[in-house]
C-alpha cells in the first residue's frame, strides 16, 4: 500500500481513518498536536507530535509519505478565529508542505454545506465559509486532491453494514448524517481510486439508501 500520513489523528474521525488504513495494509504516520491525548485505536501507527503551523516540522513529518489525509477540524471554542486557522490556513499549510515534500495525493475531510453563507453553523466563527476557502486553496494547489464532505457525524458503530451511502457531487445534499466509521472508509476508498482525483464528494447514509460502492458511483457520475 505505502505510507499514509493522517493529520488530526487524535480526533474522532481521524483515529478511525488511522484504524481503517492499518487494516487495509497502510503504514500510517499519525500526526497529532503536542498536547493531544491519544485515543485507543492508534496502536500500530507511528505517532508524530507537532504543530501543523510549523512548516519545517510538518515537511519533515511528511518525508517518505505517499499520501496525506487531512482530518483536522476546528473545535467549539470561545475563540472564533479557530475555524479560520484550522479549516483554512492550516489546510493551505498542509497543501504547501505536501508540495515541498513531494507528496502528490491528498484527501481532505470537510463538511456538507462547505462554503455556504446562510447556515446556522456559521454562527461558530463562519466555519463553513472558512472550510470552503480551505477547499478552494486545495483545489488550486496543483496536487492530486479529493474533498470528502460528510453530513452530520455520528459516533455510533452499530448496524454499519446495513447502511447504504448516498454519494453526490458538490452542493447537492443539504442535511442528513453518517457514522464517522463510514466516513473513514469512504475517505480511504477515495484515496485509492484515481477517478476521485479532483472531485468534491458529498456523503450521507441510511438504512433506506441503496447500497453502492464509491467506485461505481464515480464511474457513473
Amino acid at each position: 500500500m505505502g505510507r499514509l500520513a493522517v493529520s488530526g489523528a487524535s480526533g474522532k474521525t481521524g483515529w478511525r481513518v488511522v484504524q481503517e488504513a492499518l487494516r487495509r495494509g497502510w503504514a500510517v504516520r499519525a500526526l497529532v498536536r503536542p498536547d493531544s491525548e491519544l485515543p485507543e485505536g492508534l496502536e500500530g501507527a507511528e505517532v508524530v507530535r507537532l504543530e501543523l503551523g510549523d512548516g519545517p516540522a510538518l515537511r519533515a513529518a511528511l518525508d517518505g509519505v505517499d499520501a496525506l489525509v487531512i482530518a483536522t477540524g476546528a473545535r467549539p471554542s470561545i475563540d472564533l478565529t479557530g475555524p479560520l486557522r484550522v479549516d483554512a490556513l492550516l489546510v493551505r499549510a498542509q497543501a504547501e508542505a505536501c508540495q515541498a515534500a513531494g507528496v502528490r495525493r491528498l484527501v481532505l475531510v470537510s463538511s456538507l454545506c462547505s462554503g455556504r453563507l446562510l447556515h446556522p453553523l456559521n454562527l461558530f466563527g463562519l466555519i463553513l465559509l472558512w472550510k470552503g476557502l480551505g477547499e478552494r486553496w486545495l483545489a488550486g494547489s496543483g496536487l492530486d486532491w479529493t474533498v470528502i464532505r460528510p453530513g452530520g457525524l455520528k459516533e455510533s458503530e452499530e448496524n454499519l453494514e446495513a447502511q447504504g451511502i448516498r454519494f453526490s457531487g458538490p452542493d447537492q445534499q443539504e442535511s442528513d448524517s453518517i457514522p464517522r466509521r463510514l466516513v473513514a472508509r469512504v475517505t480511504l476508498d477515495a484515496l485509492g481510486d484515481p477517478a476521485a482525483i479532483g472531485r468534491i464528494i458529498e456523503i450521507t447514509s441510511g438504512e433506506a439508501v441503496p447500497r453502492q460502492e464509491l467506485s461505481s458511483w464515480l464511474q457513473a457520475s
